[in-house]
């Protein structure tokens, strides 16, 4: 009973083992030497993080350009018009994106809805790589039929890239909705331009979409191989 006490005495104590025993020199345990399942490896976290490349930074090239465009003609405008031009400016402005805003937000949960409801399978099989002429016949068919502005298209138009559509499918969808769009041709075009001239622009605008959908899939295969080979091989 007293050698079976010592064991669980041993192991309640965890006491560190003696470096030399009976000849054989034994390493101490390092609890940093190797990894543990309760802590994995530093190479599993670092690869399981984003790449820096796919996060959007909110401040960039663009932000800033933008930004430094509106403060020389906010100065010009106070240097002309002085403080009361600048400040109805702003008025103006700010009742324009509280009316645009609900639209914006709006189109977003359209585009992320969208592209959870689509199967992405299907979508894949009809306006991915692999879709040919057909792709680029169906995105633009979807184009023309496409209702709405640029809130409900671009947002529409980045689901289905996400949900597995190519650029080429993609790019013959935005200049289908941009030339074709009943939308726009019934409601300002056919009334302010007349019929005839409405319809014959429609039919001379037919292919430009899919030409424009076949040369954005053959610079999209030229630049960006490597993701093509990745599609293709699942």
């Amino acid at each position: 009973m007293a050698r079976a006490w010592v064991c669980r005495h041993t192991v309640c104590i965890g006491g560190t083992p003696p470096l030399i025993r009976t000849g054989i020199t034994l390493e101490r345990p390092s609890p940093l030497s190797g990894p543990s399942p309760n802590h994995p490896a530093p190479s599993g976290d670092a690869e399981s993080e984003p790449r820096p490349g796919r996060v959007r930074k909110p401040i960039g090239w663009s932000t800033i350009i933008i930004a430094a465009l509106v403060a020389v003609s906010a100065a010009l405008v106070w240097r002309r018009d002085g403080t009361d031009g600048v400040l109805d400016i702003l008025t103006h402005d700010l009742s324009l994106f509280s009316g645009i805003l609900p639209r914006v937000l709006a189109g977003c949960l359209l585009g992320a809805f969208i592209s959870e409801i689509l199967p992405h399978e299907k979508v894949s099989r009809s306006l991915g790589p692999k879709s040919g002429l057909m792709g680029l016949l169906i995105g633009t068919a979807f184009g023309a039929i496409l209702p709405g502005g640029p809130f409900t298209a671009y947002p529409v138009a980045s689901a289905l890239l996400a949900v597995g559509a190519d650029f080429g499918a993609t790019i013959a969808m935005v200049v289908s909705w941009t030339l074709i769009g009943y939308g726009r041709a019934v409601a300002w075009e056919i009334p302010i331009m007349g019929t005839d001239f409405t319809l014959w622009r429609i039919v001379i605008s037919l292919p430009l979409p899919v030409l424009a959908g076949a040369l954005g899939r053959f610079v999209y295969v030229r630049l960006y191989p490597k993701p093509l080979a990745k599609d293709d091989e699942s």
